[in-house]
């Protein structure tokens, strides 16, 4: 039987990629040493109704309070849940953003390749299969985490990917927007053999019909759908290239706005962001990238991942699609803009790892309590790897985020020490 999406990667490549990570973790850790994080991936064993037979991982930082987001990530085929939130990046924001995370898991029961079952109607379906155990994931979330039911995001990669369109399709009562990387249409195909006609090749449908797929699957729905960011490999011969145009196409139609972009943006790893509506949808082509995710590693506030097979350096998906969600919480300045055009969108400020910082002109002695993001734009700390230390002692203060609260106390030009419950 032919399966979609690419076979396990050898497993030599597997290991040189294993051992390359753990030199790298020496060098990190011999550079800076974070605060330990009790906080890990954890199966449930239980969370309801699951008629696609699929298991549940999820993710909580630690600390997270309840009324906080969440973000379902749906790997690719031959992938797991770890590999994918080991990889992906998605972690680092979830720490530093303060919102959960959801990983589903499908296997070889349910596909030969651990595929999820994008293409088959009786997982594509509202209340049936794959789609209906991952909304009971979502259900199991927001009444044990106490996760905001307003604020729930679906994203993955190539079957992921197109399984997440699925979810957008059936459920835009639960998800606010989506992220689709490598993935395909929804029911662009409804069989194991129209699902590789669709991977290797376009599929003549008009935007208005493409629309009408997603309007078919939740008839009666009159709420507004969810807002969708499209990644797209230009060398993807795996899940070519039509087919990130093809989730324009349909996702446009289905928000109302036009196919011609509003706005076009230049980023970083040969990305071109063609922005569409009112920041409606996105869609994001990579020059020379083939299948798989998009992560760029590093420690720049904008960069993430870990390089890996399907996990292709070039740009950091997590860290973009996150602040489209709006989960950052405005912490974060926007990419270059450069404009159509005919140009819509407002440019926006280059981004850059850090902020610029102007100290603040207070006196010595001053004490401040304020949030390790405000403490860094004031520039009594500043931020390494997602975590924030005291400028001058080099205190550790925790996460970089709005969230984590610290007082700190100057002793010196340019010099802060941590001080709480000092002032």
């Amino acid at each position: 039987m032919v399966t979609p999406f690419p076979a396990r990667p050898p497993r030599a490549a597997l290991a040189l990629t294993t051992l390359l990570l753990v030199l790298a973790g020496l060098v990190g850790t011999a550079l800076i040493t974070p605060p330990a994080r009790a906080a890990s991936l954890t199966q449930v064993g239980s969370f309801g109704s699951n008629p696609g037979n699929l298991a549940m991982y999820a993710y909580r930082p630690d600390g997270l309070p309840a009324g906080r987001p969440l973000v379902v990530l749906l790997h690719g085929c031959t992938q797991n849940a770890n590999g994918y939130f080991a990889n992906s990046g998605w972690r680092k924001y979830a720490d530093q953003w303060g919102f959960a995370l959801v990983l589903p898991q499908t296997s070889s029961a349910n596909n030969a390749s651990s595929c999820f079952n994008w293409f088959q109607t009786g997982d594509t379906t509202r209340g049936q299969g794959e789609a209906a155990s991952i909304r009971a994931m979502v259900a199991y979330a927001v009444a044990n985490y106490g996760t905001d039911p307003s604020r729930v995001y679906v994203s993955g990669l190539s079957a992921g990917g197109a399984m997440s369109a699925v979810m957008l399709a059936t459920y835009p009562d639960v998800f606010a927007a989506g992220s689709i990387a490598a993935g395909l249409a929804y029911r662009c195909a409804s069989s194991l053999i129209e699902a590789s006609g669709c991977q290797y090749g376009p599929t003549s449908r008009t935007p208005q019909q493409w629309g009408d797929l997603v309007r078919n699957a939740y008839p009666g729905y009159r709420g507004p759908y969810p807002r969708v960011a499209v990644w797209q490999g230009q060398s993807d011969y795996t899940v070519v290239p039509a087919n990130g145009v093809q989730l324009r196409d349909q996702w446009t139609n289905v928000r109302g706005v036009s196919q011609t972009p509003a706005a076009t943006r230049s980023l970083t790893g040969g990305t071109t962001l063609k922005v569409y509506g009112d920041d409606d949808v996105r869609l994001y082509e990579i020059s020379g990238m083939g299948h798989g995710l998009p992560v760029d590693p590093g420690g720049a506030g904008d960069q993430c991942g870990v390089t890996a097979a399907y996990f292709l350096d070039t740009i950091c998906s997590a860290y973009h699609d996150a602040r489209f969600f709006g989960l950052d919480g405005g912490a974060q300045p926007s990419p270059t803009v450069t404009p159509t055009a005919t140009p819509t969108v407002t440019p926006s400020p280059s981004p850059s790892a850090m902020p610029t910082v102007t100290p603040s002109a207070t006196p010595p002695g001053t004490c401040v309590r304020a949030s390790n993001y405000a403490h860094t734009i004031a520039g009594r700390a500043y931020q390494s790897g997602g975590y924030t230390f005291a400028k001058g002692s080099n205190d550790a203060m925790g996460l970089w985020n709005t969230f984590t609260t610290h007082s700190l106390r100057q002793t010196g030009p340019d010099y802060w020490v941590l001080a709480d419950g000092q002032c």
